[in-house]
């Protein structure tokens, strides 16, 4: 069982008012199948947490370490990261002009495999990924992403998710912009993933709407750069009554 390890992570950025940290020891285990969300207000470092794995350039890692079933992931390229397992569906996700998204999946898809997918059955998984997705074919000849709504997008990184089959996503608030349609159909997507792939999901977000659909088995409460409290789902349900005053209280966050 593959697993991932997060042990005492501190990032920093630099600002225009100089170096501001953000994750100051953040330690988290997930173990292949596990289901993790992480909830906390605005500027807790959650998203920090996901971009930090992913390898973000912007991102500075001042000590501490990120093992994939015991090697450590911040010494890995971008590319390596991904080859590895690892995936990131980003909040707000990027256009690329002047690549298809057919052409574009079978890159990436060729790109962590070694080898070109046989045609035949790769047109056959993609068309049936789309299609319990929700996406017309046509999107298939568009440019990635590129005149997407913020759903549409979404849609593109969990069919990615699907395709890719990764040993471990983080998610970062992919319910974000989202409307009660939308959401249930790519949290189905996610829980296909899951159960396909044994996925390993790191589910970042600020409210409980998508774990509606989207059971964890674990919650964690971030706030200020680290894990304030950790639980099950009844953790969840408690912040969705109290919200986070109680956490903010003497952590310097205002």
């Amino acid at each position: 069982m593959s697993v991932l390890e997060i042990k005492d992570l501190h990032v920093s950025v630099e600002t225009d008012q100089g170096t501001r940290q953000i994750l100051r020891g953040v330690d988290l285990t997930i173990k292949q199948g596990e289901i993790h969300a992480i909830m906390g207000p605005n500027g807790s470092g959650k998203s920090t947490l996901a971009y930090s794995i992913a390898g973000h350039p912007k991102y500075n890692v001042e000590s501490g370490s990120v093992l994939l079933d015991g090697e450590e992931v911040l010494e890995m390229s971008v590319d390596e990261r991904a080859r590895a397992g690892l995936f990131l569906a980003m909040q707000y996700p990027v256009e690329i002009p002047g690549v298809r998204m057919t052409d574009f999946l079978r890159t990436a898809k060729t790109a962590l495999d070694g080898e070109a997918p046989a045609i035949r059955t790769w047109v056959k998984e993609v068309g049936q990924a789309m299609d319990d997705l929700r996406m017309d074919k046509s999107f298939g000849e568009r440019n990635v992403n590129e005149g997407f709504s913020g759903g549409e997008k979404k849609r593109h990184e969990i069919l990615q998710l699907e395709l890719l089959k990764p040993k471990f996503a983080v998610l970062d608030e992919t319910d974000s912009g989202l409307d009660v349609d939308a959401l249930k159909i790519v949290s189905e997507g996610v829980n296909r993933a899951h159960a396909a792939n044994d996925l390993g999901v790191l589910l970042i977000t600020h409210y409980t709407r998508i774990l509606r659909y989207i059971k964890p088995d674990f919650v964690h409460v971030f706030v200020a750069g680290r894990v304030a409290e950790e639980g099950g789902p009844e953790l969840a349900e408690r912040l969705e009554e109290e919200g986070y005053d109680r956490f903010l209280q003497g952590s310097g966050v205002a």
